[in-house]
């Protein structure tokens, strides 16, 4: 097999109500700092922050919490990222309610939609949206519904250089020439 060919554990289709999260954001280059998949990029500096903040207000969000062994790294396109190649960057967990956010953190609500969910593991945790939009997508019956990716990190992740290391990307999905209802 070809070191450069990526190879999804397992491709899903769901339907997924409203994703509500309590977590942080961060806005820009992700990559200013440190290229590619790394900890001490913007991307692995909020999820410090994010998990230091948990810290702080555990005791309200784990009140409200849904899913417990789940958190969530989302990839927001704005309308201008071809020009900037700057997105939004959440991470954050799910929760019941957006009814009590501790002050430092930021609550969103996802679009209930329906998501290609593609399991990678090993190496390809780090080639998978290439997979998704150069390969898959354009060959599916489906297109982007939203211009949104998540990334689910449970009990399954290992860290980034583990091979055993398997990684969910949530991709919001209708079908080709759909709506987004």
């Amino acid at each position: 097999m070809n070191k450069n060919t990526v190879n999804p554990e397992r491709i899903n289709i769901i339907e997924r109500g409203p994703l509500p999260l309590i977590g942080c954001v961060f806005y820009g280059d992700p990559f200013h700092s440190k290229g590619g998949w790394d900890v001490e990029n913007e991307i692995g500096l909020t999820w410090k922050r994010f998990m230091s903040l948990y810290e702080k207000n555990k005791d309200v969000i784990e009140r409200y919490r849904v899913n417990t062994d789940t958190a969530y790294e989302v990839h927001i396109q704005p309308e201008d990222y071809e020009e900037t190649k700057k997105f939004y960057v959440y991470v954050g967990v799910e929760v019941k309610t957006l009814d009590e956010i501790p002050l430092e953190m930021f609550g969103k609500v996802f679009p209930q939609t329906m998501y290609a969910v593609f399991t990678f593991k090993g190496r390809d945790i780090f080639r998978g949206g290439k997979y998704i939009w150069q390969q898959w997508l354009p060959t599916s019956e489906y297109e982007e519904a939203y211009p949104y990716l998540i990334l689910a990190y449970d009990e399954r992740f290992r860290g980034l250089d583990n091979e055993e290391s398997e990684i969910d990307y949530h991709v919001p999905i209708r079908l080709k020439g759909g709506d987004n209802k």
